[in-house]
């Protein structure tokens, strides 16, 4: 697969992705109505698609079939849910106070930071009212019993114990300057960023049927992907430009934040998200399937200006 055939199937990978999020976002009316709308908008801002994509890639992996039965679509709807979620929070002027996302004012901003704070907390309740909801219906013992590993699993990684406590460890951080050791920066970069990927990954496989030390290697693929992530959004911050892309740069020395970057220079930094992704790519061989187009994705991914 070449460059240009990548782009054109992420395209329509994207826009798949956008189709299972319509279907599964709840209509605006009623006396929450306002809520919903947020929601939506929150959701529906653009962006990569990035972990619903690797979920659903995951789970072809080991299922063998490029059909998504509805639980596998219900689990990428709510993860992308929940990022949508953690970035609604991030944006608030408690947090990192930012006014721009995906080139569009950010949800606090147009609805206000009370309804921005509930449009979070729907965002996640939703999630997981979606991910079980999955389950109503079914029959069939093993699929719902591996549907309610993947809720757990995905439970676990945006929790206090994943996602949220990088973002707590993150937060405390924020004016410790050279205090900040590069052990508390990973420590914040696996689990901020790359529980959610980890996430992504794991909860595909137990979906479609991998095996322990398979969900282990994705595990171990996600946490490199998702440090090598943000070790690229560290850089891009420095490096990259508002408009290409879609929030204001710079916000990171503006909140006196100690980065990958500011502990390792731009070079190194580099050098380190090179050789996490190469670890990542060598172990995605180890697994069976069709893995060309995730391990593009991959690629493009921690090598992206944007």
């Amino acid at each position: 697969m070449d460059k240009k055939e990548f782009e054109a199937l992420l395209d329509k990978k994207v826009s798949e992705v956008e189709d299972i999020l319509n279907r599964h976002l709840p209509e605006p009316k009623g006396l929450q109505k306002t809520v919903l709308e947020s929601m939506e908008y929150s959701c529906l801002a653009g962006g990569k698609r990035l972990r619903p994509i690797i979920l659903t890639e995951s789970y072809k992996l080991f299922s063998g079939s490029d059909e998504l039965p509805y639980e596998v679509e219900s689990f990428a709807a709510a993860i992308e849910f929940i990022h949508s979620y953690s970035l609604v929070h991030d944006d608030l002027p408690a947090m990192d106070n930012d006014e721009f996302r995906r080139g569009r004012l950010t949800t606090w901003k147009v609805y206000g930071d009370g309804m921005g704070v509930l449009a979070g907390d729907a965002l996640l309740n939703y999630a997981f009212e979606t991910a079980f909801g999955a389950a109503a219906g079914i029959d069939d013992a093993l699929t719902l019993s591996r549907i309610v590993k993947a809720g757990a699993m995905l439970s676990e990684k945006s929790g206090s114990y994943g996602m949220i406590g990088g973002q707590c460890a993150d937060l405390e951080a924020e004016g410790r300057g050279s205090d900040v050791t590069i052990g508390d920066l990973l420590f914040i970069h696996e689990h901020k960023t790359a529980c959610l990927i980890e996430a992504a990954l794991m909860v595909g496989g137990i979906l479609g049927g991998a095996d322990e030390k398979e969900i282990e290697i994705l595990k171990k693929i996600g946490s490199n992907v998702g440090i090598a992530f943000q070790i690229r959004d560290d850089i891009l911050d420095v490096i990259g430009n508002t408009e290409e892309l879609g929030k204001k740069t710079g916000s990171d020395a503006q909140n006196d934040k100690v980065t990958y970057v500011t502990l390792k220079g731009i070079e190194e930094s580099e050098a380190e998200a090179e050789s996490l992704s190469k670890e990542a790519e060598e172990l995605l061989k180890s697994l069976p399937g069709d893995k060309d187009f995730l391990s593009m994705l991959i690629d493009s991914l921690i090598g992206r200006m944007r």
